[in-house]
Order: C-alpha cells, then sequence, then structure tokens
C-alpha cells in the first residue's frame, strides 16, 4: 500500500513538472489535433460526400463502398458522386476539400499547378491535390513510427534486461550478438530487401526495428546492472520473490527512466527516417501520399514548383518540431533534481 503510494506522489510530481513546461503541454495537444485531423480524413478530403441521401436512402460514400447500380448506373463498375443527379428532396454533403489523395484534377493544362481555388496547395506532377496528400501523408508516417517505437522498445527492453540481470556469461554472448548485428549496414539491406519485395509499411517497419532495438538494449541493460543489486532487490529476494516477479515487479520500473525520456525524440527519429527512404525511393510504393516523395517533387521541380517543397517540409519541420518540445517536457518530468 505505501509502495503505491509513492509511485502515485512521484507519478503526481512528474505530471506537474510536465505542465510547468508550457511549451510541452501546447505541443503535445498540438500533436494529438495533428493525429486526429489526419486519421479523419476521409471526412475533411475526398472526392466521395461523408453523406447522400438519394431517393429516400442515405449513405455514407467517404466510408463504404457503393456499387454505382445502386445510383441507377448499369455503365460503370466505379461511382462518379460529382454527375450524380439529385432531386428536390435529395441532399448531400461534401468534405471540405472536395479532392482524394490519388485523384488528378483533368481541368489543369499542366501539371504541376499552382495553388488556385480548385487546389488551395496547388498539384504535383501527377496532377493530385498537394493538400490531400499532404493530409493522408501523415496517416502513413505516424503509424510506421508507432510500429517501430513500440516493438523496437519491447524487443530493446527484453534484450537489455535479460543481459543486465543475469550478467556474466549471459550479457558477454548477448553483447556480442548485439555488436555483430550492430555491423549491419541497414540502408543497403532496406534497398535489396525493397528491390525483392513489394514496399510497405509492415516491410519497412520490421527492418527497422530489426536493428532499432540495439541502442535501446543499452541503456536497459546500464539500468539493469545498476538496479540489480540495489536494497530493494535484496529484500524481494531475502522474502522468496522469483527471479521472474523481481525482473518485472521490482527491476524493471525503476530502470525505464532513461528510454520514457528518449520516446518522444526517438519516435522524431522515425518520422524523419521515413521521409528520406521515400525522397530516395526506397520508401512507400506511389502513388501512396507521402511527405518525403513529395520533397524529391520538389527537388525535381524547384524552379517551377516552390510548393511541393515548401509545404511538405514545413507539416516536417512542425512535426519534429512538436515532438521534440514534448521530448524536452518529458526529460524535465523525469529529472528528479527539478522541483
Amino acid at each position: 500500500m505505501i509502495s503505491r503510494l509513492l509511485k502515485t506522489e512521484i507519478s503526481r510530481k512528474r505530471y506537474a513538472r510536465f505542465k510547468k513546461r508550457k511549451t510541452a503541454v501546447f505541443a503535445s495537444w498540438f500533436f494529438l489535433i495533428m493525429c486526429i485531423v489526419s486519421f479523419s480524413a476521409p471526412m475533411i478530403s475526398n472526392s466521395k460526400p461523408i453523406m447522400l441521401s438519394y431517393k429516400g436512402e442515405t449513405y455514407f460514400p467517404a466510408f463504404f463502398q457503393y456499387h454505382p447500380k445502386e445510383f441507377g448506373d448499369k455503365e460503370n463498375l466505379i461511382m462518379n458522386y460529382r454527375k450524380l443527379e439529385l432531386g428536390e428532396d435529395d441532399s448531400v454533403i461534401w468534405p471540405i476539400n472536395p479532392w482524394n489523395p490519388l485523384e488528378s484534377n483533368d481541368d489543369v493544362d499542366e501539371y504541376p499547378s499552382e495553388p488556385t481555388t480548385v487546389n488551395i496547395l496547388g498539384t504535383d506532377e501527377g496532377g493530385r491535390d498537394v493538400f490531400a496528400r499532404l493530409l493522408y501523408g501523415f496517416q502513413p508516417s505516424i503509424i510506421f513510427a508507432g510500429l517501430v517505437w513500440f516493438f523496437s522498445y519491447l524487443f530493446g527492453v527484453i534484450a537489455g534486461g535479460i543481459m543486465g540481470f543475469y550478467g556474466g556469461k549471459v550479457d558477454i554472448i548477448g553483447q556480442r550478438m548485439v555488436e555483430v548485428l550492430s555491423t549491419v549496414p541497414q540502408l543497403f539491406l532496406i534497398i535489396i530487401l525493397v528491390s525483392m519485395f513489394d514496399s510497405s509499411v509492415p516491410l519497412l517497419a520490421g527492418i527497422v526495428i530489426a536493428f532499432g532495438w540495439i541502442g535501446i538494449s543499452y541503456y536497459v541493460r546500464a539500468e539493469f546492472l545498476k538496479n540489480r543489486n540495489r536494497e530493494f532487490v535484496e529484500a524481494a529476494r531475502s522474502m522468496g520473490a522469483s527471479n521472474t516477479r523481481i525482473f518485472i515487479k521490482h527491476i524493471l520500473p525503476n530502470s525505464l527512466t532513461p528510454i520514457i525520456t528518449f520516446a518522444p525524440f526517438f519516435i522524431a527519429a522515425q518520422f524523419a527516417t521515413l521521409a528520406s527512404l521515400d525522397y530516395l525511393g526506397f520508401g512507400l510504393p506511389v502513388p501512396t501520399p507521402s511527405w518525403g516523395e513529395m520533397l524529391a517533387q520538389g527537388q525535381k521541380y524547384y524552379s517551377i514548383a516552390w510548393w511541393l517543397a515548401v509545404y511538405p517540409s514545413l507539416c516536417l519541420f512542425v512535426t519534429l518540431y512538436m515532438l521534440n518540445l514534448i521530448g524536452e517536457g518529458v526529460r524535465d518530468a523525469m529529472d528528479p533534481n527539478l522541483v
């Protein structure tokens, strides 16, 4: 009971220290809003209505696929809702931006086209709306970063914890294996695997995870080596606690401070990693919306299409900056020397 109260008090103090850093609080809310907006993209930017009331029936085309026969179109396999003739009793609610990220604007004379009232941030080299691609492009980035962060931390904590907890031969053998893995050229491996298999978020995340846990294991191993001989561990052993219980209930919670502090910066690094891979052409398959791929287009058309470089760069800068502000807040919250 006393232990739980102490943990609650420590958590309360950490939260209070985090709240003192106003920029970190603002960045947290801003990043959360970015996630909500991006995953609500079908309601913000889409060539399909959010809601359609047609001949007494209600449809939600932005979320569900309907066959054109339901609207009396027997000639096409894909419904074009813009050409649907509505009656007096029919109604439709369109997204704010009437473009999906894979759709080209056929009314534009040349691609890429500059920002207009129709395409508020312009179009790319395929005539696709830049705003829509920026909006949808955040989704694979946050999914990739989340997958890499979770599994890298999971494997890193397990591997580093085992090496640090048991020490001796286990630690020596484990460290030699880690050293061998750390010498593998990751970029070359990604290039080879992407050329052999169809690129996707799970494939890219799996390759990065295969090596991303190594750095985490170093921190966890060091903390376990430091904590395994502490008084609270010896007390648990004297009371008959098993190694598993000591590992999970006693040492692990007291060894997570460094990696929790590092987490926002780690996630930011994964955003930059995916953008870099897409920029080099070894990332997500075309025409998947991607900030890195748009930056590559910006370099290609830098003299005639400034918007292809400015807007993706701005989005990437803001995202990384917000995550770094959050990281600074977490760092201060976990610092016991701050009041």
